[in-house]
C-alpha cells in the first residue's frame, strides 16, 4: 500500500482530542493583532478585513477573507466591512488568476459548527481556486486531499501578484 504523508495536519487533528492543544482565544483576532504577516500567511490588510491563506487548504491558494470585527454572524457586519470583504474577495480572485491560473473558484462561508465552520466564532469567507480535473477518488475513499504545492511557495507567488496588482 502506498502512503501519502501530510504531517502538518497532525497539529490540527490533535487539537480536537480531549485536552488537546486547542488554541485559546480567537485565531483570527490573534493574527490581526500580532502583525506577523509572513508567519501567519497574511497576504493583504485593508481597512476592514485581511486576506490570509488557509493553514489546512482544500487546494493550493485557498484563501480566507477575515473581517477585523469579531462576530459569528454575517448580519452583524456593518455595510463598510461587508463591502470591503466583497472587494477583497474580488481582489483575491484577480490575484490568484494572475499567479496560479485557476479555471474557477468556490466562494462561501460556513456559519456554525454543523455547517463545517472550523472557527465558528469569527465569520470569514473562503475562496478556493479550482481546476478542471482537480477532484479525484482520494477524498472520497481515503479522506485525503492532495495539495500540489508547499504553502511557502504559494504564499510567495500570491504575495508577488498582490504587490503587482495593488501597485
Amino acid at each position: 500500500m502506498d502512503k501519502l504523508w501530510s504531517p502538518w495536519r497532525s497539529k490540527y487533528i490533535e487539537s480536537f482530542k480531549p485536552g488537546g492543544d486547542k488554541e485559546e482565544g480567537c485565531l483570527f483576532c490573534r493574527m490581526m493583532n500580532e502583525k506577523k504577516d509572513r508567519d501567519n500567511y497574511v497576504i493583504h490588510r485593508s481597512a476592514h478585513c485581511f486576506i490570509v491563506m488557509n493553514l489546512y487548504p482544500y487546494n493550493a491558494g485557498h484563501l480566507m477573507i477575515v473581517p477585523y470585527h469579531h462576530t459569528s454572524a454575517l448580519n452583524e457586519l456593518d455595510d463598510e466591512t461587508y463591502l470591503d470583504c466583497m472587494k477583497m474577495v474580488n481582489l483575491s480572485c484577480e490575484v490568484l488568476k494572475d499567479c496560479i491560473y485557476p479555471h474557477g473558484f468556490n466562494i462561501g462561508l460556513n456559519i456554525g459548527r454543523v455547517s463545517g465552520a472550523g472557527i465558528e466564532d469569527h465569520v470569514h469567507f473562503h475562496l478556493v481556486p479550482r481546476w478542471s480535473g482537480d477532484t479525484n477518488f482520494m477524498p472520497v475513499i481515503n479522506e485525503v486531499k492532495i495539495v500540489s504545492e508547499f504553502m511557502d511557495i504559494t504564499y510567495e507567488k500570491i504575495l508577488k501578484s498582490m504587490t503587482k496588482l495593488k501597485g
